[in-house]
């Protein structure tokens, strides 16, 4: 039996299929197709079976990481969404909040609701900070807001009132009158997508679940009809951006979830791969057709967020903190209104994509600029399979960029490159140097499609001394995918100081948050799996603003102490102070529900050849000091244990891997190249 995985980019979509219990494994690759990414995975997976000669009734996982829910919120194209809201509170996603990030930029605009005011509605209902109900809605005045939102075209209705995070009572019940009065339109009510205070976060989520769900539920019936067509009889597992996997049913339920799900798996795949060669302090770099994501690993475990902006509206769920930048082989490099070379954010995306890819793409972009300077292959991508053009690249650098500028073509391109390097490196600093880390003591990871091939010049510029290339790395989101485990993220507000009696108020609880987390582990009708229930409390000295999160071992009468003990360390470690005297205020109580996947061991690379006969060829490649003659290693026969220095270029599938004049590479025993800098 074989498991696939399966990463949805924005330009290509990427597969891992691996032998259940470990052994071989395969890699494969197909352009995305944005208008329904399902026909990708689909007649991928289908190529990919047809390719190594495998019967569909073999496989017995698939899991799939996508950005489908994300780009809608992007790109604009969710459904018309309603809000209905307690009397007073219509304005809330308008307001927002007043922090001002960006106080010196004349040209920056708060974004708009993703609901419009006339259709935010409100309702004579209120629930006290206790969970008292003070006044109960009435169900007329509920049905004839529910016509008129539905009259006025929404397809989807956010149901968000005050402190539901304590009672859901109102909340459930309007929920239920909406499905008798309009069954047709999607319903998300707030104490099921996100149950903690502060009520322009909860809303603001519930709304983008809403406006989300539909199309993405949509997507997921044509997913599992495509798969089925092709023969195989398993429903596919999502990844969420807290770094698991998620059965369909949920994620029909609170798509809201898989924001940022693909750079999320890239993130486990890597901390799995540096716990196998003893490397615990890393940074990802994930560059792919659009994007640029960076993450920090840290004493083997990745960091995570409880919020973050997507498109400018506020996610409030635990996700892998990454930091995303509009900087990938798509980018779209233009000179602007005073004579300036730029580089992204904007991207030529999968279609119509780089001029090279032969697509109709007409706009220059940084893939072009390398396959003209000779670091990618100038005559075909994804080992044949995908001709490209280096004439029409050049051609269109030198009229669009290098003429106006006054540059060889060769210098242009160059630029092209040295400015998308200033801006990876720009992330690479905002999550470590700018929070204090040494990037000394770090490793670079390179992955996605055009990692490897800006990883070198970026830890240049950083100053990082080390980089690793897993294999294939162009889809090791999908590789990740099949690393991860089944999981679901649970949340209640508590606002309860830790002491003698409070902590009985926390526990109980807890065992209800336990008794949720139990029925959906049930739900999944795999009751042999192993599985486990992990706390974490978010808390803050009485009088803070901010939390941090503390894990535990179980919550129990007997926790307490501990829990006190390991905030005041995890304060002292974050903000270099602690307050033994103070009281700690528990914030919110999360669990985690986990059911673990069965995982193969890391397979090793394979003896391979020597470096000569592991040389495809050698050709002219551009670097900082021009024209150089460089060889070209095909990476599957790559020796490990046998270094090389740069300049080098290694090719495979999936990706390129650039080694730079005074650079070292080597392969590890399990096909990671490891790339040392030049010392001095």
């Amino acid at each position: 039996m074989y498991r696939i995985g399966v990463d949805v980019g924005g330009t290509f979509t990427d597969f891992v299929m691996e032998k259940q219990g470990g052994g071989s494994i395969a890699f494969y690759k197909v352009p995305s197709t944005p208008d329904d990414p399902s026909e990708a995975i689909a007649s991928g997976i289908v190529e990919m079976l047809k390719r190594h000669s495998v019967d569909p009734g073999d496989i017995a996982y698939v899991g799939h990481g996508t950005t489908v829910a994300t780009n809608m919120v992007i790109e604009h194209r969710g459904v018309p969404t309603g809000l209905l809201t307690t009397r007073g509170f219509r304005d809330v996603l308008a307001i927002g909040r007043q922090t001002r990030p960006s106080l010196y930029d004349w040209g920056v605009r708060k974004v708009a609701p993703l609901v419009e005011r006339y259709r935010r509605r409100e309702i004579d209902e209120r629930i006290d900070r206790r969970g008292t109900a003070l006044v109960v809605p009435d169900a007329a005045e509920i049905e004839a807001e529910v016509r008129a939102l539905r009259d006025s075209g929404v397809e989807a209705i956010a149901v968000g009132f005050l402190h539901s995070y304590r009672n859901a009572a109102h909340e459930r019940a309007v929920r239920d009158l909406i499905a008798k009065i309009a069954p047709d339109i999607f319903v998300s009510i707030s104490s099921e997508v996100v149950a903690e205070f502060r009520e322009f976060e909860r809303f603001s989520t519930t709304v983008l679940n809403a406006y989300v769900g539909p199309r993405t539920r949509k997507y997921l019936h044509r997913l599992r009809d495509r798969i089925a067509a092709a023969g195989i009889s398993v429903e596919p597992l999502t990844f969420h951006s807290n770094g698991g996997l998620l059965p369909v049913r949920t994620v029909e339920e609170l798509p809201v979830l898989t924001c940022l799900s693909g750079p999320a798996a890239g993130v486990i795949g890597a901390t799995r791969i540096g716990a196998e060669i003893g490397q615990s302090e890393i940074i990802t770099f994930d560059v792919g057709g659009t994007s640029t994501d960076v993450s920090l690993i840290t004493k083997g475990k990745p960091q995570f967020t409880s919020s973050r902006l997507v498109s400018g509206h506020p996610v409030r769920m635990p996700m892998v903190d990454i930091h995303v930048i509009g900087a990938g082989g798509g980018s779209i490099a233009r000179i602007d209104d005073a004579g300036a070379l730029k580089v992204g954010p904007v991207s030529a995306g999968a279609v119509p994509g780089p001029i090279s890819y032969l697509r109709g793409g007409t706009e220059v972009t940084l893939t072009d600029a390398n396959i003209v300077l000779g670091r990618l292959n100038p005559v075909a991508l994804l080992e044949g399979r995908m001709k490209v053009d280096r004439g029409l690249a050049e051609t269109a650098i030198r009229t669009k960029i290098a003429e106006p500028l006054g540059l060889s073509v060769e210098a242009a391109a160059a630029g092209i490159i040295r400015i998308a390097t200033a801006n990876m490196s720009r992330a690479i600093r905002s999550v470590s140097t700018e929070h204090g880390h040494d990037l000394s003591q770090f490793a670079l990871y390179a992955f996605g499609g055009a990692g490897a091939l800006h990883a070198a010049e970026v830890a240049e510029e950083c100053g990082l001394d080390r980089i690793v290339v897993p294999r294939e790395p162009g889809t090791l989101c999908a590789r990740g995918v099949l690393l991860s485990d089944v999981s679901r993220d649970y949340v209640r507000t508590a606002l309860i100081v830790a002491g003698d009696a409070g902590w009985g108020e926390v526990v109980a609880m807890g065992a209800g948050m336990r008794e949720d987390g139990e029925a959906w582990l049930a739900s999944e009708a795999r009751s042999e799996a192993a599985h486990e229930l992990r706390f974490t409390l978010d808390a803050r000295y009485l009088g803070q603003s901010h939390s941090i999160a503390v894990p535990l071992e179980t919550l129990d009468a007997a926790a307490m102490t501990d829990f006190i003990a390991r905030f005041h360390a995890a304060h002292n470690d974050q903000f270099g102070y602690r307050l033994d005297d103070q009281p700690v205020e528990i914030v919110n109580i999360r669990l985690k529900a986990v059911r673990f996947v069965e995982k193969g061991a890391a397979p090793e690379a394979e003896a391979g050849l020597t470096l000569a006969e592991a040389q495809i060829e050698s050709r002219q490649v551009y670097f900082a000091d021009g024209w150089a003659p460089t060889p070209v290693y095909r990476r599957a026969g790559l020796p490990y244990g046998a270094p090389f220095s740069g300049p080098a270029i290694v090719e495979e599938m999936s990706g390129t891997t650039v080694v730079l004049p005074g650079q070292r590479a080597e392969l590890d025993r399990f096909g990671n190249i490891h790339i040392t800098r030049a010392q001095g």
